[in-house]
């Protein structure tokens, strides 16, 4: 039960990402500013996500581990809820998700964490398929959660994961029981050994170097920018050309999207036989593929298939360019790599529904 387990934490994080993508209007409506700028509600918790995940790490991580970052996200994560819900304006709502959005990442970052012991990369599968899963689910969530409780229930999906919060903690404890044990082991020298700083720069000028890192994270970014602005603009082209309310809309792009995160198993399961090249061909290929028919096809099902392969080869992508960011590099740096690639994925995540509300209001390719 530990990848299930894992995943419902990290799941709740990604819905925040993609909740308020049809309760916006309303959310405009309310607080008396344009769809344009109540995009930042979607932008803001991709910039938190950014800013979050490096920030508790190097902090509560360092010193408590998982466990430690658990708690300290918990926090922020309910922190920022209350902020969002009472918040009179705009940039208070903002302030919020932001806030929110740093105690989510701290969540999915703790829930990689604990995954990342297991080798055989099973259950860092389940814990990426899980968050793309919850991304995708978030559309419906949160058209269904405003359609009950108003606009700001749907910013506030990311409390969801302290339902799991309990059994987690208790997980990380236990894991973290053997790693306090291990410098008293005549094998386990690391923790005391004086050498480990120079090999290891504290600068990640060596990972920023290294070309096969500086492929797959611009990969990832790319993927990742692709898909979040489709969450956000996929719905609303569907809604246009069918005359769906938010609730039906949500439910359809839920399930397009939702198959093809699932649909990504397939891919990493190919993948060895497929080859480095053809996978990151493959996954670039999906994506403009996913783009085109997103925004240009006039009917709502070619749209619906654009969403749902641009989930599949970003959430495919997560998995898969994760192993070539760190393929060039010494082990030692593997866990700097990984962070800094899982920030090109956040950045893509703030830079996606920006982009898109800005050519909704330049361009206006999506109504």
């Amino acid at each position: 039960m530990t990848g299930p387990l894992l995943a419902a934490l990290a799941a709740p994080a990604a819905m925040g990402v993609s909740g308020p993508s049809l309760a916006l209007p309303e959310a405009a409506h309310a607080l008396a500013v344009t769809p344009a700028a109540a995009a930042w509600l979607m932008t803001a918790f991709g910039i938190g996500m950014a800013a979050g995940t490096p920030l508790l790490s190097a902090t509560a991580g360092r010193r408590h581990g998982p466990a430690g970052v658990i708690r300290a996200a918990a926090v922020l994560v309910v922190l920022g809820a209350l902020l969002v819900l009472l918040a009179p304006n705009l940039p208070l709502a903002v302030a919020g998700r932001a806030l929110e959005a740093a105690g989510a990442a701290g969540l999915n970052v703790a829930a990689f964490q604990l995954a990342g012991r297991d080798r055989s990369g099973r259950l860092p599968g389940l814990v990426a398929i899980g968050s793309a899963a919850g991304g995708t689910v978030g559309l419906f969530a949160g058209a269904a959660v405003a359609g009950v409780f108003g606009w700001r229930g749907a910013l506030v999906l990311p409390l969801l994961s302290l339902l799991s919060l309990r059994p987690v903690l208790r997980l990380a404890s236990a894991e973290k029981a053997p790693d306090a044990e291990s410098p008293r082991t005549p094998d386990s020298r690391t923790p005391d050994s004086p050498t480990p700083g120079p090999r290891s720069p504290a600068l990640p000028l060596d990972i920023l170097r290294d070309r096969r890192f500086l492929a797959a994270a611009s990969l990832m970014l790319a993927l990742s920018t692709v898909n979040f602005a489709l969450l956000y603009a996929a719905p609303r082209r569907v809604a246009a050309l069918t005359g769906w309310g938010s609730v039906e809309t949500g439910a359809v792009a839920s399930v397009s999207a939702l198959a093809g995160a699932l649909l990504s198993w397939l891919l990493v399961r190919a993948a060895p036989a497929l080859g480095p090249a053809r996978v990151k061909a493959l996954l670039g290929l999906g994506s403009a593929v996913a783009l085109v028919l997103a925004v240009t096809a006039p009917w709502p099902a070619a749209v619906l298939v654009g969403s749902g392969t641009s989930a599949l080869v970003t959430a495919g992508g997560q998995g898969l360019l994760t192993g070539a960011a760190t393929g060039g590099l010494p082990t030692a740096r593997h866990g700097l790599a990984i962070g800094l690639f899982n920030l090109a994925f956040l950045i893509g995540v703030a830079a996606g529904p920006a982009l898109a509300a800005f050519a909704d209001q330049t361009v206006q390719f999506i109504y």
